[in-house]
């Protein structure tokens, strides 16, 4: 316990200074030719204490209560301070590619960027898809199920075939561009060469560079040959063994750029790792603010004051009469 005011304390040696010297108040001196009286009032000497008792324990309760008794708990706020987040996946027919068993490219990124999602606390995260032309799926934000939701729906056909990385980094850095998180952060997934799009991912490399924006590129596939569908019959998609080719100098040009880093996933193993130091890289950073609360402990003292003031009036009135 501690207390707000506790210079209001010493206030208790003057009162145990009344009480001492009222205790050694003599009192006045008379002659008796028979003691039975005296000696009955000594026995009932007691009751004439009590008020002066009663007074001294309601001042004391009462400078105490004027002293501010009170209780402290340290208790801990945190403070997080989120990241804004865009997931950037390439969905062109080459992501089905089936070299990450147990499934193609595209649905061991989907679940790896699932599990990605579910690491965050505080962060805002959007998703942008791209194939030969790039849109935003969802926007940034905190809904982590939503987002879930979008990736794991993720489809090959639904934009027209095509690798437009520029197109998928430039709709990215848009969707940050404006977002007020002091960390930007821009996962680029895919399995290809730059082949369609307007926009040179070199020049939307060096925009997210200009708005403090950090891109991580992944590039997704084996090296050599790999099991491509290059085109759909009646049993479905047709494959041949084509070979991979990732334009890794462009995918390091543009992490180097923008202070990010180039992952080569050659596996599923290896998708689930880099997802996993990327989540290490870029944690959120925490800001722990320690402070006291105290609790006011006052109202028992006064209640209990007023109530010995009260106790001693009503006594001082009834058993105890002073006589002039």
């Amino acid at each position: 316990m501690t207390f707000a005011r506790p210079w209001l304390l010493l206030l208790l040696l003057a009162l145990a200074l009344w009480w001492w010297i009222r205790r050694r108040r003599e009192a006045p001196a008379a002659s008796f030719s028979d003691v039975t009286l005296p000696a009955a009032a000594a026995r009932r000497a007691w009751w004439v204490m009590l008020p002066p008792a009663l007074r001294g324990l309601a001042l004391a309760a009462l400078v105490f209560a004027a002293a501010g008794p009170r209780i402290g708990g340290d208790t801990v706020e945190v403070k997080q301070e989120g990241i804004a987040i865009v997931i950037t996946i390439d969905i062109s027919s080459s992501m089905l590619a089936e070299d990450f068993a147990p499934s193609n490219r595209l649905e061991v990124a989907k679940r790896q960027a699932v599990g990605f999602i579910r690491g965050r606390t505080a962060d805002r995260i959007g998703l942008v898809a791209f194939a030969g032309e790039a849109l935003t799926q969802v926007p940034v934000t905190l809904d982590y199920p939503v987002i879930e939701q979008a990736v794991m729906d993720l489809k090959i056909g639904s934009l027209e075939d095509g690798t437009a990385i520029g197109s998928g980094l430039a709709t990215a850095v848009n969707r940050l561009r404006r977002a007020p998180d002091k960390s930007k952060v821009i996962l680029l997934l895919t399995d290809g060469e730059n082949n369609k799009g307007l926009i040179d991912p070199r020049t939307a490399a060096a925009t997210a560079a200009a708005f403090g924006i950090k891109v991580y590129t992944i590039g997704v596939g084996t090296i050599g040959e790999a099991p491509i569908p290059t085109g759909r019959g009646l049993g479905g998609f047709r494959y041949e063994l084509l070979p991979v080719r990732i334009d890794e100098p462009l995918l390091q040009e543009i992490a180097q750029k923008t202070g990010g880093r180039y992952f080569r996933a050659k596996d599923s193993e290896a998708l689930s790792r880099i997802f996993r130091q990327i989540d290490v890289l870029e944690k959120t950073p925490i800001q722990v603010t320690r402070y006291t609360r105290y609790d006011e402990t006052t109202r028992p003292l006064l209640l209990l004051g007023l109530g010995a003031l009260a106790l001693e009036l009503l006594i001082a009135t009834t058993l105890v009469v002073r006589v002039p």
